[in-house]
């Protein structure tokens, strides 16, 4: 009689590019694959909730349209046409490509590319130890965090922030630039128990009425890029009404009188002109925050999208300066902890062979670099030869039309490590099979968080799968590069890299599965001062010098507000294309990744773009309709879906659906601009200028 085997659960961790890095528990089944994932309710920050995309994974990791096997490719560019090799074969074409590249143009030819489709340290990071061993193009990245970073620090000098867990202690929980019910699930977790146990509110500030607003008690719906209008109006009205804690601004900020002065001027009814706002919602909004101790501002990667950011990000973080609220449990702000770890990558990356003569190219305009544009190519050779992992920029980077001329060049020797046969993959003339988390060792560290984490390899890869530690290992060893890192396995890097970091060992990780490196009470609130030299908080920082290490000084830094302000430098509307565009992520995608499951496409559905019914009237435009969405980059076909939680004037695509998915093969990111975000760097994924016209005879 066969008895039933209940499937073994397995302590791992998330890998997506997500603030939340979830620890995990993974069922996995006798034939060597996993069933249902769950959250680890004994981690204090995930609690034992995760994202409905994670917990189906076993529908990703056994999808029928993985990639098992090296291809080489025996069509045109972007035929998907490929043939099946072996994986001697492919690693010395690879290494053939690469070398002939930098025998006719030098090793900075050579561009290694890659991004967050793992988090993991060991197999998202050790790309650069090959970069950086054979001198090729440095790779600078800018996609997602520099506006938002640079912004935080630019105000508090390091990067971290009060306890998240905190919000279940707060007794007023901003949550500002993320849709946290879509993106990081884990915030509602603690903010919903803050208001269930302590009656405590929950704003919530964004650009359209999304899930995480309809859950607040106090719902603050603004026009994309005017954060920084609103965030002045509130400390406004602190100073106005004599909310502003004198005593604590005293200790521990900079030029408070002359940034009063400043703000004279930045009244509910100024403010509500820019945001849409009315002045009541302002003026209760900002009464709320100055008669509560206790507010936690949760700042989200929203406000990274914008061409003015980095502004809007620091003015925010200034509010609990102004009203004091640092000095409470359960007040201050947060951001991010990616600044807390500390973890010690030499072995992983090859940092002490880093040449740091040795360009860096923007990872943001890789459609400018690839179509040669020499100020982006920083004054080097062309880039003739790539090799990705992690990341699918046929689909994600912005200035689409570019990327895709640039991928289609004949020049170009493109390698493609992945898990599915991507939009960048089908340009490949290599793809090469890649591991799933659960499927290799690797080491965690959650942004959102402050938790490190293992993610032990718990099922043997299918096919011939390999990690991307095996791959660029290989690669080493044809290209004839040497480094320590090279000859260890993972776990012997991540062994190495916690007992760099003074964070134990492989072995004791492994026992406890997570570690709560949470730095003290006074340290996270800034008790102890600020990151700066004189331990204060610069309400006038110096934009000059960017806060994060950069190449250079990007987008017209100068121009930036010297106090929190509106910096009208987004892509306003005109006559031509009178509508403001947003590129929000989608609840069941995470930028390209699960796009390709069933369920995830099925509960997202087709491309839609959210527009006002008194815009869609306008326009003679009925639900459902098909419309071209156009400005000077390109023009994207989606189908309208009317929706009164956003103001007018303003169009929400939630995204990132497949290419094919769309007419035309024309994704969302053909609308989205390249330009650089001052001061650091960066892609304004939500500040776009359309026009939107309905597509006759359909």
């Amino acid at each position: 009689m066969n008895q039933h085997v209940a499937p073994a659960l397995r302590a791992s961790a998330c890998p997506h590019d997500c603030p939340s890095t979830c620890a995990l528990e993974v069922e996995v089944l006798a034939d060597n694959r996993i069933g249902r994932v769950r959250g680890a309710k004994d981690n204090s920050y995930t609690a034992g909730v995760i994202c409905a995309k994670v917990a189906r994974y076993a529908e990703r990791a056994h999808h029928p349209e993985r990639l098992m096997h090296p291809l080489r490719r025996v069509g045109p560019k972007g035929s998907g046409q490929f043939e099946r090799i072996s994986w001697d074969a492919a690693l010395d074409r690879v290494a053939e490509g690469l070398l002939a590249a930098e025998r006719a143009h030098g090793p900075e030819t050579v561009w290694p590319y890659y991004y967050a489709g793992t988090m993991g340290l060991v197999m998202r990071d050790g790309i650069n130890r090959l970069t950086h061993a054979k001198k090729y193009s440095r790779f600078f990245s800018t996609i997602c965090v520099n506006p938002a970073w640079s912004g935080y620090i630019a105000g508090t000098g390091r990067l971290g922030g009060a306890d998240p867990r905190e919000m279940a202690v707060s007794d007023l929980v901003v949550i500002w630039g993320t849709n946290a019910v879509a993106t990081q699930v884990n915030v509602m977790t603690h903010a919903v128990r803050a208001r269930k146990e302590r009656g405590a509110k929950i704003a919530v500030v964004d650009v359209y009425r999304t899930p995480t607003m309809e859950q607040a008690d106090i719902p603050l719906l603004i026009r994309p890029g005017t954060d920084g209008a609103l965030a002045c109006a509130v400390m406004h009205v602190l100073f106005r009404d004599n909310r502003a804690d004198r005593t604590y601004l005293a200790r521990y900020a900079n030029d408070v009188e002359e940034f009063e002065a400043h703000l004279a001027t930045r009244t509910p009814e100024w403010a509500a002109a820019i945001t849409g706002l009315n002045v009541e919602e302002i003026e209760a909004f900002a009464k709320l925050v100055g008669e509560t101790p206790r507010s936690f501002f949760r700042l989200g990667y929203g406000l990274s999208r914008s061409r003015n950011g980095a502004v809007n990000m620091h003015a925010i973080s200034a509010i609990p300066v102004i009203s004091g609220a640092w000095q409470h449990e359960g007040g201050g702000a947060f951001h991010s902890n990616s600044g807390i770890y500390r973890t010690r990558k030499t072995l992983i990356e090859g940092l002490d062979i880093l040449d740091p003569t040795v360009r860096q190219l923007d990872q943001s305009r890789i459609g400018a670099i690839l179509d040669g544009d020499p100020e982006a190519l920083r004054g080097g050779p062309p880039v003739t030869a790539m090799l990705i992992q992690n990341t699918n920029p046929m689909s994600i980077a912005p200035d689409q039309e570019r990327v895709k001329r640039g991928f289609a060049r004949d020049d170009l020797f493109v390698v493609v490590h992945e898990q599915f046969m991507t939009e960048t993959a089908r340009q490949a003339d290599i793809v090469l099979p890649a591991t799933m988390f659960t499927e290799h060792d690797d080491l965690y560290q959650g942004g959102g968080h402050q938790h490190l984490i293992l993610g032990p390899k718990l099922v043997e890869p299918p096919g011939e799968c390999r990690s991307n530690h095996e791959v660029i290992c290989a690669l080493a060893e044809r290209l004839g590069v040497s480094h320590p890192g090279f000859a260890l396995s993972p776990r012997e890097l991540v062994d190495a890299t916690l007992q760099a970091s003074n964070r134990g060992t492989l072995d004791e990780l492994e026992a406890a599965r997570f570690l709560d490196i949470q730095p003290d009470f006074e340290s996270a609130h800034f008790l102890n001062g600020f990151g700066h030299k004189d331990g204060r908080f610069r309400l006038k920082p110096d934009w000059s010098r960017p806060s994060i290490p950069t190449p250079e000084r990007f987008g017209p830094w100068q121009d930036m507000p010297a106090f929190p302000d509106h910096w009208a430098v987004i892509e306003e509307a005109t006559p031509e294309h009178p509508f403001r565009l947003v590129t929000a992520p989608a609840r069941n995608f995470l930028n390209s990744t699960f796009n390709e499951t069933p369920t995830s496409a099925k509960r997202e559905g087709g491309p839609t773009l959210l527009i006002h019914p008194d815009d869609a009237a306008a326009r003679d435009i009925a639900e459902g309709d098909a419309v071209e969405v156009r400005n000077p980059r390109g023009m994207v076909t989606l189908h309208a879906k009317l929706f009164d939680g956003l103001r007018r004037g303003v169009v929400v695509a939630e995204q990132i659906h497949p290419n094919f998915a769309h007419k035309g093969g024309r994704g969302i990111n053909t609308l989205t601009g390249a330009d650089p975000v001052a001061p650091a760097g960066g892609a304004a994924f939500h500040d776009n200028r359309v026009d939107v016209v309905r597509v006759m005879g359909e």
